[in-house]
């Protein structure tokens, strides 16, 4: 009798209704009839991507027409990279949640872009619209604003509004247009207190703008008309730490004490490709990088050095030093100097009683035809010395003209006049560069001691392999590079592989 009731019992419990269903008590788990069990598909121009509810990705689909069926909801919209011409307002106008709109490399003009465009977007902080078309900057743009990128455009004009009252703006790149000093208002970026980086170069400036934020902290001038810098017009960025006014049209009458003495906050300062006779006055204390390459400098004074006694690195490339150019002891203020720029210039001798604790002295392509026994006792803690292309004689090189240079691991005397190698060369030498000079013998002696050379560079000399006495590479148990050793110059037959052991294999 148990079986009959057993399975009576199951048929009563898969015939039961189950409780009556009330309104709200629906399975939301399981789909009614005609409906998906998948979530309903996010509304997305056709071929954009939409990978969240507020993210609209239509980047680089030659689009020429601004997209529709834009989600209200979209908090970032790119359409980066596409043909668009102009930005319809009634389009515009309804994503009012927009905080991130990317218009970057299309053919947007300004006619393109109307007045109004912007002014429902009260939410908007990031606006890309660099390499376009526009001819004048948008004469309004939300007050809710942090980055603004104009640049590489053909922006002749901002406007008070354009990147004025911005109280949360902290970069604006108007670099590569058309910008003279009569398209930016004094009053541009009134209102706009944070503002952090600025960038105006590359456009056609003459003089440097007045009322630039008292917030900055770096500002790119390079590559403008710029001949004078206006008294008071550097007064208020306390803050700013990096300046660059490189190839402009400076002279030492566009300058003056006053320029540069009040920016109390500054590390790098760039006046390179400028037309300076002299270093400037009134630098001030904190700076760290001055570069100063590519003027008409021909002579450095050791009072306008004074005051930078923190300066760390020293530019004078390619400007007009001759033998009086640096004085002895012109340098000697900067007792922190680490690396010292003196490329192409006319010196014939090292500068004496530079900072004693220089790391690099840089010095190629000068004149400088001797070295004395003294010469480079001020700097014992070098550790590269470069003196290529000079117009150094073996018989002119003392030999105990690098005896203090014991922390020296560069060398670089390649482009002189040696006929042998120099002798006293510091033991901890890394690399030796001495191609193309006239080295006629290779003694193991100036070598002995070298055991942790790494690097030995003699190309373009006149060295055979009978030249080369027998055990100069026995002490050289650290070389790596080899494929230099000998100039390709003078056609000889190999030496023994005995003089070139199996070189190690180079990390990239």
């Amino acid at each position: 009798t148990g079986r009959p009731t057993q399975r009576l019992s199951l048929l009563l419990l898969l015939l039961w209704p189950g409780p009556l269903a009330t309104p709200g008590m629906e399975d939301a788990a399981f789909p009614h009839l005609g409906e998906s069990s998948q979530p309903p598909p996010r509304a997305c121009p056709p071929r954009c991507s939409c990978p969240r509810a507020d993210t609209v990705d239509c980047n680089g689909l030659d689009l020429q027409v601004f997209p529709d069926n834009i989600t209200r909801a979209a908090q970032h919209l790119s359409l980066q990279n596409n043909q668009l011409q102009e930005l319809p307002y009634n389009e515009l106008s309804r994503l009012s949640r927009l905080r991130t709109l990317n218009l970057h490399n299309n053919l947007i003009s300004s006619e393109g872009l109307p007045d109004e465009a912007f002014e429902s977007l009260t939410q908007l902080q990031h606006i890309y619209v660099a390499h376009n078309r526009l001819s004048v900057a948008p004469q309004f743009l939300p007050r809710s604003l942090r980055v603004a990128d104009l640049a590489a455009n053909q922006v002749m004009e901002i406007f008070p509004l354009t990147f004025g009252e911005k109280p949360a703006l902290r970069s604006v790149y108007l670099h590569n247009n058309q910008l003279n000093n009569a398209g930016l208002p004094p009053d541009a970026f009134r209102g706009s207190e944070a503002i952090a980086t600025l960038s105006l170069s590359s456009n056609r400036l003459s003089y440097l703008p007045p009322s630039l934020p008292p917030s900055l902290e770096r500002l790119h001038l390079q590559n403008n008309l710029i001949s004078k810098v206006p008294r008071g017009a550097l007064s208020r960025q306390t803050q700013l730490r990096e300046l660059y006014l490189q190839h402009n049209q400076l002279t030492d009458n566009g300058l003056d004490a006053t320029t540069f003495s009040k920016l109390h906050s500054l590390e790098y300062l760039d006046l390179s490709h400028n037309q300076l006779a002299t270093v400037p006055a009134g630098l001030p204390r904190t700076l760290a990088v001055l570069h100063l390459g590519r003027n008409r400098i021909r002579r450095v004074e050791a009072a306008r050095l004074r005051g930078v006694r923190r300066l760390r690195y020293l530019l004078l490339q390619h400007n007009e030093l001759g033998s009086s150019g640096l004085p002895a002891g012109a340098l000697r203020p900067l007792r922190g100097l680490h690396t010292l720029h003196l490329y192409g210039n006319g010196l014939d001798r090292v500068p004496l009683a530079l900072p004693r604790r220089l790391h690099a002295l840089v010095l190629p392509h000068n004149h400088v035809a001797a070295l004395g026994a003294r010469d480079l006792t001020s700097t014992p803690g070098l550790a590269e010395l470069n003196l290529a292309y000079n117009r150094l004689a073996s018989a002119r090189v003392h030999r105990r003209a690098f005896r203090r240079l014991r922390s020296l691991r560069s060398l670089d005397l390649a482009g002189n006049q040696l006929t042998r190698l120099p002798t006293g060369l510091p033991t901890g030498l890394r690399a030796l560069r001495l191609q193309r000079n006239q080295l006629r013998v290779l003694e193991p002696e100036p070598l002995a001691s070298l055991d942790q050379l790494r690097e030995l560079s003699l190309a373009h000399n006149r060295l055979r392999v009978g030249d080369i006495g027998p055990g100069t590479w026995h002490e050289l148990q650290a070389l790596q590079v080899r494929d230099r050793l000998v100039s390709h110059a003078v056609p000889t037959p190999l030496p023994p592989a005995k003089f070139f052991p199996t070189p190690s294999p180079c990390p990239h």
